[in-house]
C-alpha cells in the first residue's frame, strides 16, 4: 500500500482528507519529503508521518490499526527529530486526544466554510476604475506577484512562486475560465481562482480556491466583488455547494464570506509542542 492508498482509506473512514494540497503536490512531483516515517505490518503500510518542505507534519493511521499506539509512536519519533507542528485535519476527537496526551496545544485554526446556492448569487458590484476579466497566460507572473503581496504573512500561500503556480495550473481540475483577475489602469490588483471537482456523492463541489487582493486595494470592496464573480461562475457551471478555507483569525475575510452566506463546515487545527 502506498502513502496515497493509506490516505484514501483514512479519508473514506474519517470523511476528511489527511493530506493537504501541498503534500499531494509534493508527492505527485516526487519532491523529497522533510519527514517520511512509515510503519508496516505484514509488509503493508498502516501508519505514516509525512511533511513536504517546511509544512507541519501530517500523521495517518489506517482505520484497522487504530487504538494500538501507532499515532503516538510516530508523533514521539517526530518530536525526537525536532518537529513541533502537527496538523489535525477535521480536528477529530482522536486527534485531539493524541495531542492532549503529548502535551500539545492548539495554535493555528484553518476553517472550512461552506455555501449552498439553491439560486443564482447576486451579481457583483465592482469598485470604480476596476475591470474584472478571465485569466490569460500572460497574467501568470502578475498573479504570483499580487499573491505574494496579499499573503505576505501566510506561511503556505505566500510562498507560491511561478513554478508553484504552473504546477497547480497543470492539474486536471484547472480551468482558466474559472480564474478571474482584476485590473486597475492596466495592472493586475487582484484575482479569484476557483476550483471544481466531483464530490463523493457524485455532485460537483466548487471551491473558492484563492482570493488575493493587493494591499493597495484593501477596503474598497474588491475582495467581495471578486468572490461574488467567482461564485456566479461556479453557479453557472452547475455547482450548488462551494467550500473555502480561511484562517480562523482573519476577521476581515470572515466578514466578507459570512456576508455572502458562508457558514463553518469543518476546521483543521495545528497543534504545537511546548
Amino acid at each position: 500500500m502506498s502513502l496515497l492508498d493509506l490516505a484514501a482509506s483514512v479519508a473514506a473512514h474519517d470523511g476528511v482528507d489527511p493530506l493537504n494540497e501541498a503534500s499531494r503536490l509534493a508527492l505527485d512531483a516526487g519532491d523529497p519529503p522533510r519527514v517520511d516515517h512509515r510503519i508496516e505490518v505484514g509488509g503493508r503500510l498502516v501508519a505514516a508521518a509525512f511533511s513536504a518542505g517546511e509544512a507541519p507534519v501530517e500523521i495517518l493511521v489506517a482505520p484497522t490499526h487504530r487504538r494500538g499506539g501507532l499515532g503516538g509512536r510516530l508523533l514521539d519519533l517526530c518530536r525526537t527529530d525536532g518537529e513541533t507542528g502537527f496538523w489535525a485535519h477535521g480536528d477529530l476527537v482522536p486527534a485531539r486526544a493524541l495531542a492532549g496526551s503529548r502535551g500539545l496545544s492548539a495554535g493555528r485554526t484553518l476553517l472550512v466554510l461552506r455555501l449552498r446556492m439553491p439560486q443564482a448569487p447576486a451579481r457583483e458590484t465592482v469598485p470604480d476604475g476596476v475591470t474584472l476579466r478571465t485569466f490569460e497566460d500572460a497574467d501568470a507572473e502578475a498573479v504570483v506577484t499580487v499573491n505574494a503581496r496579499a499573503f505576505a504573512d501566510h506561511p503556505e500561500q505566500g510562498a507560491m512562486d511561478l513554478a508553484d503556480f504552473r504546477r497547480r495550473a497543470a492539474a486536471d481540475w484547472f480551468d482558466p475560465a474559472g480564474l478571474f483577475v482584476a485590473e486597475r489602469d492596466g495592472a493586475v490588483v487582484g484575482f479569484h481562482w476557483t476550483k471544481v471537482e466531483p464530490a463523493p456523492d457524485g455532485e460537483l463541489l466548487g471551491e473558492v480556491y484563492v482570493v488575493g487582493v493587493d494591499p493597495s486595494e484593501h477596503g474598497k470592496g474588491l475582495g467581495t466583488a471578486l468572490t461574488a464573480r467567482g461564485l456566479r461562475h461556479l453557479f453557472e457551471s452547475g455547482v450548488r455547494v462551494v467550500d473555502l478555507y480561511v484562517e480562523g483569525d482573519n476577521e476581515a475575510a470572515l466578514t466578507v464570506y459570512r456576508r455572502l452566506g458562508f457558514d463553518e463546515h469543518a476546521r483543521d487545527t495545528l497543534y504545537r509542542a511546548p
